[in-house]
Formats: structure tokens, C-alpha cells, sequence
């Protein structure tokens, strides 16, 4: 394989880093989405000069993080609420003194 057959290989290969667009796109969310993950420290983009880019494998890292399985919580019940009218220390800033509960 000669040196322009193997750039050519290389240049129409997946590309390495991501614009926002792009990862938004591959994750099929918005582009706002994805700079909201950035902004929320869960996506590390890389940046250079002003760019900012998205690598395939911190994308993969992302997905991956989501994949974890759900927590078993025990069905809820779908019954009535009990709610209380106790009101007492509701506007209260100082905790209420012993003998007053």
C-alpha cells in the first residue's frame, strides 16, 4: 500500500475529534444538549485554539456511564397520601425548644 493510498485511507476514516454538531448528531440530541453536557462537566471536550472538539472515545465513555443499570427500588403505592396539618415551626427560624414538641 503506497503513502497516498494510506492517507486517503486515513482522511475518509471516521474522524477523531467531533465538532459539538456532529456529536449531537451521533448522540441524536440537540447541539444545546451537548453544550449543556460540556458545561455540566459530564462530556470533556478538547480544545484547541478556540475549537472545540469531541473525541469518539470520550463519547463512548459517555454512553457507556448511562448504560448502568437502574437502581431496584420497590414499586411505589398508589394509594392516598397521608399529609399532616401540623403546621407548628413552619415559619419558625429558631429550632423549637424540647419541652415545646
Amino acid at each position: 500500500m503506497s503513502h497516498s493510498e494510506r492517507l486517503q485511507e486515513v482522511l475518509t476514516a471516521d474522524p477523531l475529534l467531533l465538532t459539538p454538531e456532529e456529536a449531537a448528531k451521533l448522540l441524536r440530541v440537540g447541539r444545546t444538549t451537548v453544550y449543556a453536557l460540556m458545561k455540566a462537566g459530564e462530556l470533556y471536550p478538547v480544545h484547541i485554539g478556540r475549537s472545540c472538539r469531541i473525541s469518539h472515545a470520550e463519547l463512548e465513555r459517555f454512553v457507556n456511564q448511562l448504560d448502568a443499570p437502574a437502581p431496584s427500588v420497590s414499586p411505589r403505592w398508589r394509594g392516598r397520601r397521608r399529609t399532616t396539618t401540623d403546621q407548628r415551626g413552619l415559619f419558625d427560624l429558631a429550632p423549637l425548644p424540647p419541652d415545646a414538641a
